[in-house]
């Protein structure tokens, strides 16, 4: 399938007719880029989360578990940085009353018909751009009069920073080691949109690794190469990945060198993840606005403050990521199939279980239930019996179901059922008891579309 047949439109689509995705509050008329998820984008998610967790923290010595808070003390964002300096450009358009980033209006749509880049005509009357920062501000206390300002936070990093000592102390660990978290971040976005791309509200993945600053460029190039086999692992074409260094000119204040993992979204290349050597800006910055020293001592008494190596995403955009790379469309005995290639290991739902005939007196359902009982303790499984075959095979198909068990006239003869295999099609029998031993097999397997 050709890259250009896989629209931003069509995922959408599917996101909302199989329950992955829906606009938030679409009863009152929806939020801007808000998003709910559903079953099986919950499912998703759970899985790309859990696969980041193991192979960053179970499977290594080297990295330990955080989860900060989401409100903390504004002194934090003040001495980071973000108070001052987290800020984009803002325009407003006097005719259109539309607001747009200043820095990206070749990218943005005017809200006159046709449409046109903002700026592009007569009509368009353009503010000077002021800057616009990007943190919700909310109040801390009983009432908003008495309380403090604070903030939402815009990334999770900060709460690994001022938990530096804390997890260096009770973790016993020494550099190079790494601090990881998941949670959700906030950002006011002037611009956002492309659906799951750019949020207002969304869950960042982010590690802090803590390394000697002699040794900071070589791991920051480890980093690179093992976030992009990562996403190899998870079933993304090689041919759809790239690493773009950023210029000088569009690195973050605090970044020594930044690199982005990139993705061929239907919008065109775009950062999937940032791996950041972010110097030791964040523990000098909390050293002095705390008054708390955030460095190592080494057994031989040296004192320095670690460098940090920051690889950090969003599961939303891995999601997408995922979403567009495993949408397929093909035509199957002249019926075209919508079907989602997804990596069994984050398929929301990893097999079916249907008996051919739903009704009881067919004697299919009973053993289909005691089948799906059976498996549904050790992998997310679903028992379907809605409709004629054909039409489930397709529903689990457009949801990415790698294996469906079907029960038909000839188990109950035998004991055999069909295993159908999604991406080839092709259907197999075995016997009813060995389904669970051949699943589990299969789900360790190794993988490629």
């Amino acid at each position: 399938m050709s890259t250009d047949a896989v629209t931003m439109d069509k995922i959408v689509s599917l996101c909302r007719r199989r329950g992955f995705v829906f606009p938030s509050s679409e009863i009152y008329g929806g939020l801007g880029s808000t998003y709910d998820y559903g079953h099986y984008g919950v499912l998703t998610k759970n899985n790309i989360r859990s696969r980041w967790f193991d192979s960053l923290v179970q499977e290594r010595d080297d990295i330990v578990a955080l989860d900060s808070a989401v409100i903390l003390n504004p002194l934090v964002w003040q001495a980071s940085g973000h108070v001052e300096g987290f800020t984009d450009p803002l325009v407003d358009c006097r005719t259109c009353k539309l607001r747009f980033r200043g820095d990206r209006l070749e990218d943005s749509q005017c809200g006159r018909k046709p449409s046109k880049k903002p700026g592009e005509t007569s009509d368009c009357d353009l503010t000077e751009a002021r800057q616009f920062n990007l943190m919700f501000e909310t109040s801390v206390g009983a009432l908003v009069e008495g309380g403090s300002k604070a903030y939402l936070r815009p990334e999770t990093a900060q709460g690994i920073f001022i938990n530096f000592k804390n997890v260096l102390q009770l973790a016993r660990r020494r550099p190079p080691f790494g601090i990881a978290q998941v949670g959700k971040s906030f950002r006011n976005e002037i611009t956002p949109g492309n659906f799951l791309f750019r949020l207002r509200e969304f869950e960042q993945m982010e590690m802090e690794f803590f390394v000697p600053p002699d040794d900071a460029t070589r791991w920051h190039e480890y980093w690179i190469e093992a976030r992009v086999a990562w996403y190899r692992e998870l079933g993304l074409r090689e041919s759809h990945l790239r690493v773009r260094e950023h210029g000088p000119e569009e690195r973050s204040h605090y970044s020594l060198a930044t690199s982005d993992i990139e993705y061929l979204y239907p919008i065109g290349w775009s950062e999937l993840e940032g791996v950041a050597n972010r110097g030791d800006y964040d523990l000098r910055a909390h050293t002095e606005g705390s008054g708390t020293k955030l460095e190592y001592v080494d057994p031989d008494g040296a004192r320095y403050m670690p460098y940090v190596i920051e690889p950090a995403v969003s599961i939303d955009r891995i999601l997408l990521a995922l979403l567009v790379d495993a949408y397929d469309e093909e035509v199957v005995e002249e019926r075209e199939r919508t079907v989602l290639r997804l990596h069994p290991v984050v398929a929301p739902v990893k097999a079916a279980i249907l008996p051919l005939i739903s009704k009881d007196s067919a004697g299919m359902v009973e053993p289909a239930r005691k089948l799906y009982e059976e498996l549904r303790r050790h992998h997310l499984v679903e028992y379907d019996d809605g409709g004629n075959i054909g039409r489930r095979y397709r529903r689990q198909d457009e949801i990415g179901t790698p294996w469906a068990f079907t029960i038909d006239d000839v188990t109950l003869e035998d004991g055999t059922v069909t295993v159908r295999d999604r991406d080839s099609l092709a259907q197999e029998r075995l016997p009813l008891e060995g389904v669970r031993a051949w699943l589990d097999d299969a789900l360790e397997r190794p993988w490629s579309r």
